[in-house]
């Protein structure tokens, strides 16, 4: 069994080279694409998966994140650390 990956603040995050963020016509939706799965974020969500661009932190995107909706850093920094780590355990999102 492999070792589990832990989101920290420092940890920069990217979609694996197995899924997809595209947007699906036939939803109107963007969503994921994975392997024997499709996953259909809410506008939120859909905003963190956005920015796992395998180059900037999640700390960095936090902050513009906390920014754009006016909201506490720290109760953003613990939702955003949430959502990825649940996305990690299930291999949806890497570091």
């Amino acid at each position: 069994m492999s070792e589990r990956t832990v989101i920290a603040a420092a940890s920069v995050p990217r979609l694996p080279a197995h899924a997809r963020l595209r947007f699906d016509k036939a939803r109107e939706r963007w969503v994921v694409l994975a392997p024997e799965r499709v996953i259909v974020p809410d506008e939120i969500a859909l905003a963190i998966l956005q920015a796992c661009d395998g180059a900037v932190t999640v700390e960095t995107i936090c902050e513009r994140l906390a920014t754009q909706y006016a909201a506490p850093l720290d109760e953003v920094r613990r939702d955003v650390i949430e959502l990825l780590q649940d996305l990690a355990d299930k291999g949806t999102i890497v570091v």
